[in-house]
């Protein structure tokens, strides 16, 4: 896997040309538009096929990869072109393997809403380990408020992805509440309902594993909710589940904040299979343009994290989306757009602007001008962000990392992580 990044009077048919690749797999791997405009200081992700099939009459998905010892899985891996599905015809070509040797092994997790596209999950759950439906939350009384995850649960199953059922303290408004997570964790009598309620649904359901994220909890919070984890994990271990818990990214014990206070990096790591470091978000909706996942920022939580806990129990957080901010920046009134990372691609593209790339936060953004006249930066990732992250499991020796989220498209981001890892 190569990452080039398109120069000025470069274009589609001359870059596959260098690199001695089909144009067609270049463009489709990449979210290329059927003109093939491409923007300067766009990556793109070349993958270099060492063994390729062409499908025969009365061939299948599933018999090509028996004859060929490989997984479906792979399959839809290395060409995207599939989206998951089964569906072939006599002539179009596979690729069954690619140059090219990977860092090691990984878990990847994704998490996605009941509404994402059928299409997209379809096409990215080849790239999870796990699927994370998003998310059972708190009733008023204590007990789980219910999902619509049957569709995700279905998917998962149909392209060999474990589910793991998400817990938090989301209410009925969309909205973290450390009132409920308090219910829960100081009410013993709601505690042990709430926990037989999770168990019954991860038992009707299939979950193979529990993901458990509180957040915003005070610091009078911090044992009760490590020891509630404890007793997570020691009721789903004898039943072969596993546990995660979601960590703010912190940088030291003390950190203040209702955000870091009650999430004592120690006590939850011991309780837990794993943990999910929350690191994205520093460039947000409401804050000042920003990468939202610089490097030395996740830098600095890893290297606090890696001395409260095994670096073997770590996902790294991933962002998969990237922020549009109008200037100038009004603290407390300018609110960034999300967008997904082909959606800022279009958006350069549109208004003929250069991608750049910020070498600090290893990250892409640039200026464009509306046709209002107002001026935006945007801040998103492209393949080598995601590349940089991703380097960091290998580096720090992480369990892998988690993704959010599943819900705006980014091929790159998923060839990526296939050229870099074993999905486990």
């Amino acid at each position: 896997m190569t990452i080039h990044v398109v120069q000025r009077g470069e274009t589609l048919s001359n870059i596959a040309a260098r690199y001695g690749v089909d144009p067609v797999r270049l463009a489709s791997d990449n979210a290329v538009p059927p003109d093939g405009a491409i923007a300067v200081g766009q990556t793109l992700v070349v993958r270099f096929p060492r063994q390729v099939h062409a499908v025969a009459a009365g061939e299948t998905l599933y018999s090509i990869a028996r004859d060929y010892g490989v997984t479906v899985r792979r399959l839809w891996r290395n060409n995207w072109f599939l989206g998951g599905g089964t569906a072939i015809a006599p002539g179009q070509v596979l690729v069954i393997s690619y140059y090219g040797e990977t860092l090691g092994g990984g878990v990847f997790n994704g998490y996605a809403y009941p509404f994402i596209d059928p299409a997209l999950l379809s096409a990215v759950l080849p790239f999870q380990s796990a699927l994370t439906p998003f998310t059972y939350g708190i009733n008023a009384d204590g007990g789980l408020l219910p999902l619509s995850d049957d569709v995700l649960l279905s998917a998962a199953r149909s392209h060999g992805v474990r589910p793991v059922m998400h817990l938090s303290t989301y209410t009925e408004n969309d909205q973290f509440d450390a009132e409920r997570a308090a219910m829960v964790l100081t009410d013993e009598a709601v505690q042990d309902g709430l926990v037989r309620e999770i168990l019954a649904v991860m038992r009707r359901k299939g979950y193979v594993g529990l993901d458990v994220d509180f957040e915003y909890l005070p610091a009078e919070l911090a044992s009760a909710y490590a020891a509630f984890l404890t007793r997570l994990g020691r009721l789903l271990r004898p039943q072969g589940a596993f546990l995660w818990a979601a960590l703010a990214p912190k940088t030291r014990a003390d950190q203040p904040g209702r955000l870091y206070e009650g999430h004592d990096y120690a006590a939850i790591a011991a309780a837990v299979d794993a943990v999910l470091l929350m690191t994205y978000e520093w460039g947000y909706t409401y804050g000042p343009p920003m990468a939202v996942s610089p490097v030395p920022g996740i830098r600095a939580v890893l290297d606090y994290a890696v001395t409260e806990m095994p670096t073997e129990k770590i996902l790294l957080g991933m962002s998969n989306y990237g922020y549009d901010w109008p200037l100038p920046f009004v603290q407390g009134t300018t609110k960034a757009r999300s967008i997904s990372n082909e959606e800022a691609v279009r958006l350069a593209l549109q208004y003929n602007v250069a991608i750049q790339f910020d070498e600090t936060a290893q990250a892409p953004f640039f200026h464009y001008t509306d046709r209002d006249g107002t001026v935006h930066e945007v801040w998103f990732e492209d393949a080598r962000s995601v590349q940089a992250r991703l380097a960091l499991i290998a580096e720090y020796g992480l369990h892998g990392a988690g993704f959010w989220n599943l819900m705006r498209p980014s091929s790159q981001t998923w060839l990526t992580l296939a050229g870099m890892y074993d999905i486990l």
